[in-house]
């Protein structure tokens, strides 16, 4: 019987895989921004190019890989967008956005409290990847969230019905 473990130690069971144009600048980027730390990086076949690299970020691992067009997902920068957004805990969320905007992120919300009891802010990298930094600063039972959300729906001009 093999003694390989089917998740390796230092995974969580859900980990983001993020496809980069311009993957190697992008984990130089990431241990900045956002105090990662490389775990290995694998050059490409052009030797320069990221074929698949990891940053452990808190206590996270992100997979990182170049984009190779017609063989695989598309980055942010080829869709000019992108649909998902990667979530930090952070004891100071204020302090984690600053540090994501002085190493060269966007901010494209600053952190302010929230309805559902978090300090929150987000960020856009330069690679077109989405960033959010929360910290936790009130618990709320599901009834004081449901009226607080729909207290700032109703500032907003909505409500929190789908459509």
């Amino acid at each position: 019987m093999s003694n390989v473990k089917p998740i390796p130690d230092h995974f969580n069971r859900v980990s983001a895989h993020l496809i980069i144009k311009g993957a190697a600048e992008a984990m130089d980027f990431y241990t900045k921004a956002f105090g990662g730390e490389e775990l290995c990086r694998m050059p490409g076949p052009d030797g320069k190019s990221v074929m698949y690299g990891e940053v452990k970020i808190g206590d996270s691992v992100v997979m990182v890989s170049e984009e190779w067009p017609g063989e695989g997902p598309a980055s942010p920068t080829t869709l000019k967008n992108s649909c998902v957004t990667i979530h930090i805990y952070t004891e100071d969320a204020k302090a984690a956005h600053q540090k994501a905007v002085d190493a060269g992120a966007t901010s494209t919300m600053p952190v302010m409290e929230m309805f559902w009891g978090d300090l929150y802010g987000r960020v856009v990298d330069p690679y077109g990847h989405h960033w959010s930094f929360a910290t936790h600063v009130k618990d709320m039972t599901p009834e004081e969230m449901a009226k607080a959300a729909a207290a700032a729906m109703a500032e907003m001009g909505g409500d929190c019905k789908p459509d």
